[in-house]
């Protein structure tokens, strides 16, 4: 992890975590390992280099006037041959291969999916904490300026003690709530870090998530859906790497013939002749692979149905809840503004001695708890604009 840390906008969070999750790190060698089996499918068999020495044991059948080591007492068999696929096995091999990257880069791509969407909702969780911290100061610090000055009337006997007790809870309520918050932003800033893979001191709260407003139907999103998302281009790619594989097993029930020539001196006479063998295809023609590979087609194409099912009902959801949360969102306004209205007037007429402590810190709670409620609507709506991407697939695009 960098010595250096960094605060991250949201967008720098998705894209730090391209390039340096440790979990896309590890997945990245699947793609690495594919392309390793398309350099095995296109190198040709090895050639087949045979040898075999007969000596004669018993110097009485030596040849006339020979030792042991001379050539007229041996034979010697040189045989180089080398494996014949037929029917075009290398070729299917090598488009099998192919397939299988294609699949391996589409599931690399759904991984990456999937990080981004838990490294968003932790740059929210963050976000949705730093919110709450930054509230419980501001908080704080008007019933602390508060608390000072009923100190001050306390002591010229213009309240009473209740009334100053009353402010004392209060202020210790936010504390303590200031301190947990405190914590929860350092935790959520840790996991962030290990996420993205990179030290991180912070975010910039005021980068934007939901930019892209979606006026479209769910009905147009799950047709760019289908175009776009990983995981559904991988279940394609897969039927077509299923495919290929059951054409491969298909061509691989053809035994593969081993031709070659053969060198063999006999006792000092030199013979020269071919050599071909190949197995005679009675009890096993490949039957358990091709059958697999066609169950592995079906089940592809299984894959890819109930995905395409799971999709339209995730986009469904998602769409729906993604309306919901921005209209409520929107609806916050005018309650933002008629609770700070109210605080303002309280304190006023309070000041004043037209209200009672008790209605002030009503009306500093309210306008607590309506800021708090405020944040908890957009981080949900934040939170289904970036499960929304996630279930379309354009959070890969971002």
């Amino acid at each position: 992890m960098p010595a250096t840390a960094q605060t991250l906008g949201f967008r720098q969070a998705l894209n730090k975590a391209r390039s340096s999750s440790p979990t896309l790190k590890v997945l990245k060698y699947n793609t690495g390992m594919a392309e390793a089996d398309l350099i095995t499918a296109r190198t040709r068999q090895n050639l087949n280099l045979n040898n075999q020495t007969l000596q004669m044991v018993h110097p009485e059948n030596f040849a006339k006037d020979t030792r042991f080591n001379q050539p007229q007492n041996r034979q010697v068999w040189w045989q180089l041959t080398k494996p014949v696929a037929l029917n075009n096995q290398r070729h299917y091999k090598i488009e099998a291969a192919r397939k299988s990257i294609t699949v391996a880069e589409q599931n690399y791509m759904d991984a990456e999916r999937s990080v981004l969407l838990e490294v968003g909702n932790k740059w929210l969780d963050v976000w949705y904490n730093k919110m709450t911290l930054d509230l419980a100061e501001q908080a704080r610090r008007n019933v602390d300026t508060l608390s000072q000055t009923q100190q001050i009337r306390l002591k010229n006997e213009v309240i009473s003690k209740a009334d100053y007790t009353r402010t004392q809870l209060l202020l210790s309520q936010y504390n303590l709530q200031l301190k947990s918050a405190q914590q929860n932003y350092q935790n959520e800033l840790l996991n962030l870090a290990f996420l993205t893979g990179t030290a991180v001191d912070g975010i910039d709260a005021n980068d934007g998530v939901a930019e892209q407003v979606f006026s479209c139907t769910a009905d147009s999103l799950v047709e760019r859906a289908l175009r776009q998302r990983p995981d559904v281009l991988a279940a394609q790619s897969g039927i077509e790497a299923a495919q290929a594989n059951a054409i491969l097993q298909r061509k691989l029930a053809l035994p593969v013939p081993e031709l070659g020539g053969i060198w063999n001196p006999q006792n000092t006479v030199p013979y020269a002749g071919i050599f071909a063998t190949i197995q005679i295809p009675i009890f096993d023609r490949n039957q358990g692979a091709i059958r697999k590979a066609r169950v592995s087609l079906e089940q592809a194409r299984e894959t890819l149905n109930g995905l395409q099912t799971q999709m339209q009902t995730e986009i469904q959801i998602s769409c729906a809840s993604y309306y919901v949360n921005k209209n409520i969102v929107e609806q916050y306004g005018d309650i933002l503004n008629q609770s700070e209205d109210v605080l303002h007037s309280v304190q006023y007429a309070y000041t004043r001695g037209g209200t009672t402590i008790i209605d002030f810190l009503d009306a500093q709670r309210n306008w607590y708890d309506t800021r708090k409620l405020y944040y908890e609507a957009l981080y949900n709506y934040r939170k289904s604009y970036l499960q929304l991407l996630f279930t379309t697939g354009i959070i890969n695009q971002l």
